[in-house]
């Protein structure tokens, strides 16, 4: 019988899936929501239930019968073309984030194709997880084939956008070491309007480089969606990314709604940019929990990375990590005083673990 694990309350919801779903441990989740007026599970956490379902194969999944509580006994991740309506509840990248960790360990390339909204200020943006999450799985030897296009847009509240992500497999990671940030050397991006006069992404992108003028390599791309591709409602975005001489990536995105100002989005936007550099490390806030995993996961070496402040979130999945693996990472807290790499931000951390040499067993070695 495998372990099981038991929590309670509905937060960290998916990534307690996928870590059970990766580490085989049968999942017990209670009190879900248990004092609210509407108890239980909601309609996105269902949704992600069924996705999950449909990307692995033997899995069982036991819901009470007042929503309450879950037992989850994973199956094994399959992969391969898969079509999901994510609906409107929550955006693409709460459905899409859990998916780029259990990609590279299914049995077959996953070519995952989700409908629905792409921009809003609740869930990762479709843009972020393309420019930044995905570069971070390269560092750990994914590359070929790994690729999200982006063909409609949709703003909340209708969305009736799409994505597709194709995600290549993989047998095993490469351990990293990750510890000098390096300088920024240049800022991308991209502002997007659906549905709205066309000037909204220039008006984005012009306020956004007034801030960011100190860097020489600035390109921020102005993109007016028109007809099919443009989704069921009026919206626009900035998505923002620096990358620095060593291909840390730092990343802000902002959504705008009705009654705001393009100029408005873009100048916070890009001052969320600056208070992401500002805080150091070679990971962004963003990324930490998927470049953690992955360092978990890795070969029986040693990998070391730099970061700038945990979040709340990082640090639950941290206690969640040795949960699921027994997995502990030794954090040394750095000051100026004893700065090891020129140019590194005080105060930021040095993790380190040895990966518990996860194999992708589908994956035959050629």
């Amino acid at each position: 019988m495998s372990k099981v694990v038991r929590f309670e309350g509905h937060n960290y919801f998916r990534q307690r899936l996928v870590l059970a779903t990766l580490s085989g441990k049968i999942l017990k989740i209670e009190k879900i929501r248990s004092n609210d007026a509407n108890p239980g599970l909601r309609d996105f956490e269902a949704s992600f239930l069924r996705l999950l379902e449909k990307v692995t194969n033997g899995a069982t999944i036991e819901i009470s019968y007042t929503g309450t509580s879950i037992v989850y006994k994973p199956g094994v991740i399959i992969g391969g073309k898969v079509s999901h309506d994510c609906g409107t509840s929550r955006a693409i990248g709460y459905f899409l984030e859990p998916l780029i960790a259990l990609g590279p360990f299914s049995k077959n390339p996953m070519n995952v194709t989700l409908n629905g909204i792409t921009n809003d200020n609740v869930d990762i943006s479709v843009d972020t997880i393309r420019t930044v999450l995905l570069p971070q799985l390269k560092k750990f030897g994914i590359e070929e084939g790994l690729e999200l296009d982006i063909p409609n847009r949709g703003a909340p509240p209708n969305g009736g956008g799409r994505v597709t992500f194709r995600c290549p497999i993989v047998r095993t990671l490469k351990p990293i070491q990750f510890i000098d940030e390096g300088r920024i050397k240049r800022i991308r991006g991209v502002a997007y309007c659906t549905r709205v006069a066309p000037q909204f992404s220039n008006r984005m992108v012009d306020a956004a480089r007034g801030v960011l003028d100190y860097v020489n390599d600035i390109n921020i791309a102005a993109v007016h969606y028109q007809g099919d591709k443009s989704g069921l409602s009026p919206g626009f975005a900035i998505s923002l990314l620096a990358k620095s001489t060593t291909s840390a990536y730092y990343s802000a995105e902002l959504a705008g709604g009705p009654g705001q100002a393009p100029e408005d989005i873009g100048l916070q936007a890009a001052r969320m940019l600056l208070s992401e550099i500002r805080k150091g490390g070679c990971v962004d806030s963003i990324s930490q929990t998927l470049v953690l995993l992955m360092m978990v996961l890795g070969p029986n070496d040693v990998s070391k990375v730099r970061v700038g402040e945990l979040t709340p979130f990082t640090i639950q999945y941290l206690r969640d990590l040795q949960d699921f693996f027994g997995s502990t990472f030794k954090i040394i807290q750095e000051t100026d005083k004893d700065k090891t790499v020129l140019g590194a931000a005080p105060n930021t951390l040095l993790m380190t673990c040895v990966g518990i040499g996860y194999v992708n067993t589908n994956k035959k070695t050629t």
